[in-house]
């Protein structure tokens, strides 16, 4: 889960984006409650009240207990998170963490907002036992002319996230390679990509930006950057496989 941004809330879900943080927070507890069925469901945050009883209830609204049976009640949630604040508040309440552009290279920055989260009261893991599942896309290459062309062909995806994700001033993407050090670099972009000159804004993203974000190269390369990743705390690896053969083909390097 995670809270996404003030265009897609406000634009596609028709709710306002105040307080992700503290939206966050309530509706993981209430999904907690609703899967562990004890009692009908009551809620009474500002933000999921439960009954609703606010500006044009029926009055007939009553707290509800769930009929599905999950298979165990305490299912695992992961959340999406981008800035200090929701990192923080990821490892305190969630079991696990999706970054999107979590990297060996950017690993150090995360680490006192996690160790923030572990450190509160009544925070649901430690490092022991939470998952980091990072967003990664791999690929095993025969010669050199094929990952650079994988290379490039990675560099729109990093410019839309960069510069055209957002609006201009509530980019959260943005935010995270401005915190990686990569300033100058998105602001470029970006300016490029909403003047629509998008060919223009990925050919400005690095080659050895892309190279930290993602894993393309020979068998021997991506084993060791694997293990790189893994050392910076990485339980899981979400991959872009697109046929049985190159998860097959995966799974026999990293087995």
């Amino acid at each position: 889960m995670g809270v996404s941004g003030p265009q897609v809330v406000e634009g596609w879900y028709g709710a306002p984006f105040s307080k992700p943080p503290a939206r966050t927070r309530e509706v993981v507890d209430v999904i907690r409650r609703v899967l562990a069925r004890e009692a009908p469901v009551t809620n009474d945050g500002p933000h999921h009240p439960l009954p609703y009883a606010g500006e044009g209830a029926t009055g007939l609204g009553k707290p509800l207990k769930s009929i599905v049976h999950p298979l165990r009640a305490d299912i695992p949630i992961w959340l999406g998170a981008e800035g200090p604040k929701n990192v923080a508040l990821t490892a305190e309440i969630a079991d696990g963490w999706i970054p999107i552009f979590y990297t060996p290279g950017s690993a150090a920055m995360y680490q006192p907002w996690l160790d923030e989260g572990f450190a509160r009261t009544g925070a649901r893991r430690t490092r022991d036992d939470f998952e980091i599942a990072a967003t990664c896309h791999l690929q095993i290459t025969a010669s050199d002319a094929e990952r650079a062309a994988v290379v490039d062909a990675l560099k729109g995806v990093i410019s839309l996230y960069m510069g055209g994700m957002g609006a201009k001033d509530a980019n959260f993407h943005k935010q995270v390679f401005e915190r990686m050090g990569h300033r100058a670099l998105s602001d470029e972009v970006q300016r490029l990509y909403l003047e629509g000159r998008k060919d223009e804004a990925t050919a400005l993203v690095p080659d050895e930006l892309v190279h930290d974000m993602h894993i393309v190269g020979d068998a021997g390369y991506v084993k060791e950057r694997v293990a790189e990743w893994e050392s910076t705390g990485v339980t899981t690896l979400l991959l872009s496989c697109r046929t049985a053969d190159e998860v097959r083909t995966i799974a026999d390097l990293l087995a």
